[in-house]
């Protein structure tokens, strides 16, 4: 994420220029922009025209600049855009006041972005500016007869590729080196900046042996790690032992990781724990909260008024803050999000045992 430009607006909302530089930045804006928002840039909007010369013909396409006050927003993540709707409440074409419309946000589009943020929307933001000089980061797993490529993105983890057939002896067996060589292919062909090859065994060793001699080019940015598995246990292994935290300062995914798993192990052993959003606003009541776990989508369903919690979860954020507490927002795309989804949405890592 660049942000181009600082500034204030109307009753004290400060204003934003901002610059989505990949998906994840999108997938950031998608948990920044509330209902009620004002949200800038250049569109295109269907014009109806009905004059002497052009009879009405259902409108024609014409670049507008627009100011939209947010009903809605949608991350169409496999569409690589983000959708922000509302009602038009300023535009350099006057005759388009109060009608309805909707900027198609693409990497690399520039909008302005007017609301009054939230302590962690503006964290957010501050992270994805900052993860824009992180390098983009591969995990590759690999065992007998199987190999994975999964992309490291702010959003959580996505499988790239994988490759499954028997290799050794047999009659469907094939030579290990052609797995090698289509696991090599595949990461070459991705180009990240840095690659975590991990898996059980030797056999990862010897994929890295076979990279080093075949893409030398490659062999420079793998790194190796030991796992119990490969696939999805495997890239959580990695995730949770830091290993990409190595090559990435800052890895939002590794951090839940390690929180939801502190989590878990905290409340099987009774010990300084709770979750459900009314043991946790008591908890942050009487200034037990260290950390407060809370997943991105129902956050956002609360604050718009859409969720069935009793609680005002602003107030609860705001109170672990001005108590010294940390707030992580989860990703509900990535499979510790996941876990805190099915806890209620919402727990605490405590200071104290309160019972």
């Amino acid at each position: 994420m660049r942000i181009s430009e600082r500034g204030y607006g109307e009753e004290g909302r400060e204003r934003l220029t901002l610059v989505p530089e990949n998906v994840d930045d999108l997938w950031h804006l998608s948990h920044v922009l509330e209902p009620g928002d004002r949200v800038e840039g250049d569109t295109t909007r269907r014009i109806q025209r009905d004059d002497d010369r052009m009879r009405d013909t259902g409108g024609q396409r014409e670049h507008v600049f627009v100011t939209l006050e947010v009903d809605d927003v949608e991350f169409a993540r496999f569409a690589n855009r983000l959708r922000v709707s509302g009602v038009i409440v300023a535009c350099s074409r006057e005759d388009q006041l109060n009608a309805h419309h909707t900027i198609n946000v693409e990497e690399h589009d520039e909008i302005t972005v007017e609301k009054h943020f939230k302590p962690d929307q503006t964290e957010r933001l501050e992270e994805a500016t900052e993860a824009a000089e992180n390098p983009d980061v591969a995990i590759a797993t690999v065992e007998e007869g199987a190999a994975y490529v999964h992309t490291v993105q702010q959003y959580g983890t996505e499988e790239y590729a994988s490759f499954t057939k028997p290799t050794g002896k047999g009659e469907y067996s094939r030579p290990r080196e052609e797995l090698f060589a289509e696991l090599a292919e595949a990461l070459s062909h991705l180009d990240a900046d840095a690659v975590i090859l991990a898996g059980p065994g030797f056999t990862k060793q010897d994929a890295r042996d076979y990279i080093a001699e075949e893409y030398r080019d490659l062999a420079e940015r793998v790194t190796v790690v030991d796992t119990s598995a490969a696939g999805d246990r495997g890239v959580h292994e990695v995730l949770k032992r830091g290993a990409v935290d190595e090559v990435q300062k800052e890895t939002r995914i590794a951090k839940e990781a390690s929180l939801i798993d502190e989590l878990t192990e905290n409340i099987a052993t009774g010990a300084k724990a709770t979750y459900g959003p009314e043991d946790v606003a008591e908890a942050a009541e009487f200034g037990a909260v260290e950390t407060l776990l809370v997943v991105d989508d129902r956050l956002r369903t609360e604050r718009q008024g859409g969720g069935d919690w009793e609680i005002d979860v602003n107030e609860v954020i705001e109170s672990v803050e001005r108590q010294g507490g940390d707030v992580v927002v989860f990703s509900a795309a990535f499979a510790p999000g996941e876990q805190l989804s099915n806890l209620g949405g919402i727990a605490a890592i405590l200071r104290y045992r309160l019972q």
